[in-house]
């Protein structure tokens, strides 16, 4: 078992250990004196020449909130906006702020990023400097941008936060980090603009959100086939995203009989990761097969996925970001 899922196991499936309550206790009053400290302008917190939307979550690991920009990305775009999305580049090699292009590699500018680019949504910058990102976006002919993670990142001004929430596993054992998976107290989504819950059941006031699967696309060429042409047989399912079990379910509920290999959020994919010793079907995460492409063969698939709400649930959320932008 690896240490992620050991950590998911404690933090999701148990009470916190009293051992790492002093920990928490010591990593809750870091947080509190930082975040004071930017709300009392000790520390400096940048705003840009554009409107800023920031979509993040208060645990460790993603909670549905990549799809999430891509959907408002293109929906900002419908309405006349020219967006584009900032991230960091989680487990990428650049340092410096830079234009995410469509033949980047992963291990340059992080999976997530890539997956953005490629899907075509708008201009994608990633920088462990948000601001930077922001910027260079700006430069760009950008006029908001929407920051892919970075509740946290309290460096970039924004006008708009919204927190996303992993609605089968929610807040975990609502610990802080290192003693449960939250980076700031569950009291932090009273403050945020608006709450989107990813699957699960949306509680009074929050946005409900389900990810729908689209066809499957081959890797090596591209080639669309629908998920039933997989149903009925056991198929190799690959997941390298915070909570697999979602997308195995996923997989089962088209009627497909995945043969479980889960990842680490963000892993990295080698041969080793695809070799199962036959020849059965492979389908991966849109955000594993970014990495894939010097790895696969035609046994090799992807699955992407698009956020959906209802009609009144979209309303309210488009509503609150062209409100405040």
């Amino acid at each position: 078992m690896s240490a992620q899922a050991r950590l998911n196991r404690l933090w999701y499936g148990s009470r916190a250990p009293a051992a790492l309550l002093p920990a928490e206790w010591l990593y809750g009053a870091v947080g509190a004196l930082r975040r004071g400290a930017y709300r009392r302008g000790w520390l400096g917190s940048r705003r840009v020449a554009r409107p800023v939307v920031v979509v993040g979550n208060l645990t460790v690991g993603g909670a549905g909130k990549t799809p999430l920009v891509a959907w408002l990305a293109a929906r900002l775009a419908a309405s006349g906006c020219r967006p584009g999305i900032a991230t960091r580049g989680y487990r990428g090699s650049a340092h410096r702020a830079r234009l995410v292009m469509a033949g980047d590699t992963a291990a340059v500018v992080g999976d997530e990023p890539l997956l953005l680019a490629r899907r075509g949504v708008g201009p994608v910058a990633v920088g462990r400097e948000r601001v930077a990102a922001a910027e260079l976006l700006i430069a760009s002919g950008c006029d908001v941008i929407v920051c892919d993670d970075g509740l946290q990142h309290y460096a970039l001004a924004r006008d708009v936060e919204i927190a996303v929430v992993d609605g089968d596993r929610r807040l975990g054992n609502g610990h802080l980090l290192p003693a449960g998976p939250l980076r700031e107290p569950a009291r932090r989504l009273r403050e945020v603009d608006a709450v989107v819950v990813n699957g699960g059941v949306a509680a009074a006031g929050e946005l409900a959100m389900r990810l729908v699967p689209g066809e499957a696309v081959r890797i090596r060429d591209g080639v669309r086939a629908p998920l039933a042409a997989f149903a009925g047989r056991p198929v190799h399912a690959v997941a390298g995203i915070a909570n697999p079990a979602r997308y195995f379910r996923m997989l089962r509920g088209a009627g497909i009989e995945p043969i479980e290999h889960p990842l680490d959020d963000h892993a990295r994919i080698g041969a080793a990761e695809l070799a199962f010793g036959d020849d059965k079907p492979v389908l991966m995460t849109e955000k594993d097969a970014v990495k894939c492409a010097d790895l696969a063969d035609e046994r090799h698939w992807y699955v992407p996925v698009d956020a959906r709400f209802d009609a009144a649930d979209e309303a309210t959320l488009l509503g609150v970001v062209m409100r405040s932008i």
